[in-house]
């Protein structure tokens, strides 16, 4: 019951923006996150807040990034590969230089 609940309070009939009460309507996407625009009891379209919107791109990205990576993992000979102490030798790195580096972090 709480799940039906959270439906109909995430929602909002498209006459609303008729009476010229568009700005409630935006003020509560800002504050709940989003809300489905109902126009004859269907829906219409979703409206999301601009940090809603920017979070789900984010983790959409995200998703796209890791089974980038997955595909990429799976699809490696690893027989191939260079162990990093080989390329650091090939280069000339001692890796007691590396250490007066800060550590770098990837987001």
């Amino acid at each position: 019951m709480n799940d039906l609940s959270n439906i109909i309070n995430k929602t909002v009939s498209i006459s609303i923006f008729n009476r010229g009460r568009a700005g409630q309507v935006f003020s509560d996407v800002k504050k709940r996150g989003s809300l489905v625009v109902l126009k004859n009891n269907e829906p219409e379209c979703v409206l999301l807040s601009p940090k809603e919107y920017v979070s789900l791109m984010d983790e959409l990205n995200d998703m796209r990034l890791e089974l980038l990576a997955t595909q990429r993992m799976h699809n490696t000979d690893l027989s191939a590969t260079i162990p990093a102490e080989d390329v650091y030798k090939n280069l000339g790195i001692d890796l007691n230089d590396l250490e007066c580096f800060d550590e770098v972090e990837l987001d």
